[in-house]
């Protein structure tokens, strides 16, 4: 009896040890759309129910950048989590400092906060977390390096945290899935504010981000998009040594539907 045990616990240790290897792509002419901006940059996608990965310029998928506000997805998962966000609705004072951003001079909820990815919203929500229990969630779910250096309210903008292309869609198929260390709770509902397109055809969950320091800017743009019982997550990091070049905004995004819609994920505009 002791032998048959063994036996089927060795062919179940067989069985769940055997994960299929995924199949890589390389598209090097989607450095088209990237020219057209005069931005360098890497594309990734990852298809599931393929288990494929469809990559632009590869050497990028494990180069580290800051995350800018693509960590909105994080860090409104960890002020929710920690109770210092009670839900979408929950609302913080404007400070009454005027900005750029015409959009960011009023109160903001957690729904529009993010959509508007207003920075003194994100900043003040990290201020209520504190140090410890920010730098114990990160640690916890495994974002990028984890690193808080730089400022409580700046380490994702100016300070030590960096992610990966690769990393970005670990943790976005970590949230699809549920298998992120947060409540089912924190995640439906920041899953529900991910949403930027509901149509017939598909959902595109995602989120920009943009680093503009001084030598270099890096433009992201993130997400999955749930269609036809399959979901794909993609990652566009664009990069460029011209402090100048007013195409990031609109090029990190542009590029990525551009991409989708030849793939034929996406017939966006």
């Amino acid at each position: 009896m002791k032998k048959i045990f063994a036996l089927l616990v060795f062919i179940l240790f067989i069985l769940t040890s055997f994960v299929p290897r995924s199949t890589t792509e390389i598209r090097n002419d989607f450095k088209k759309y990237y020219d057209q901006y005069k931005v360098e940059g890497s594309f990734v996608l990852y298809d599931q129910n393929n288990n494929k990965f469809i990559i632009y310029n590869n050497k990028q998928f494990k180069e580290s950048f800051s995350p800018a506000s693509t960590f909105k997805i994080c860090n409104s998962l960890i002020g929710l989590e920690t109770g210092v966000i009670k839900d979408e609705n929950f609302v913080i004072a404007w400070d009454s400092v005027v900005r750029q951003n015409i959009n960011w001079n009023k109160d903001h909820d957690l729904k529009t906060a993010y959509k508007n990815s207003t920075v003194w919203y994100y900043r003040e929500l990290a201020r209520r977390v504190g140090g410890e229990k920010m730098k114990y969630w990160l640690d916890k779910c495994k974002y990028g390096n984890a690193d808080t250096s730089g400022g409580l309210d700046l380490f994702w903008l100016k300070g030590g945290l960096k992610i990966t292309p690769e990393q970005q869609i670990q943790f976005l198929r970590k949230l699809h899935d549920n298998k992120l260390p947060f409540s089912q709770r924190s995640m439906d509902i920041v899953k529900k504010i991910m949403i930027a397109k509901d149509t017939l055809g598909y959902v595109i969950r995602s989120k920009t981000g943009l680093d503009d320091r001084k030598d270099r800017l890096v433009g992201w743009y993130v997400g999955y998009i749930e269609k036809d019982n399959n979901v794909y997550y993609f990652s566009n990091c664009i990069q460029s040594n011209d402090i100048n070049n007013n195409n990031i905004p609109a090029a990190r995004k542009a590029i990525s539907i551009q991409i989708l819609n030849e793939l034929k994920i996406t017939n966006e505009k």
